[in-house]
């Protein structure tokens, strides 16, 4: 049976935060507008076919506008680009304003990111809270030269290599 408590929450939430997450942008594109927010639920799920999937809170506006395109873009940010990942973590009109971008393949391209994967919906499934919206990736872009930016303890930081 599962425990569902106020400490549960609290104490979950502690866990998870020891997890090293990826820090990312999932963009979309509304009449040539990029909107779009920073998530770390995020992972790759099939390599034949490529699939990757994403958690977006069912109160999500970027949810609301991939469900009506049916296309978005997961930007993997360098570990420059915390003031980029801090700007889309809040709730604002036109967070792209004062960001580099550029459509490509009909989604929004962060400039300097460390990766790009531009994805038109696969499927959408119900997670607690959160919808999983998988989607299949129609192309990737790297920067070899780029450390992704991660986030461990509510810090954000990058990987080494030992």
């Amino acid at each position: 049976m599962m425990r569902v408590d106020a400490t549960l929450a609290v104490e979950f939430r502690e866990a998870m935060a020891n997890l090293c997450a990826p820090v990312t942008v999932v963009g979309v594109l509304d009449d040539e507008r990029a909107h779009g927010t920073t998530v770390s639920a995020v992972m790759s799920l099939s390599m034949t076919p490529p699939l990757i999937a994403v958690a977006l809170a069912d109160t999500s506006d970027t949810l609301a506008l991939i469900r009506r395109t049916g296309a978005f873009s997961i930007n993997v940010l360098s570990a420059a680009q915390a003031s980029i990942a801090m700007s889309l973590a809040t709730k604002g009109v036109d967070k792209f304003a004062d960001i580099g971008w550029h459509r490509c393949a009909g989604t929004p391209r962060v400039a300097d990111c460390a990766a790009w994967l531009p994805c038109t919906v696969a499927d959408d499934l119900p997670g607690g809270d959160h919808r999983i919206i998988v989607g299949a990736v129609a192309d990737a872009s790297i920067d070899p030269g780029a450390s992704p930016l991660t986030y461990h303890r509510r810090t954000f930081g990058t990987h080494v290599a030992h």
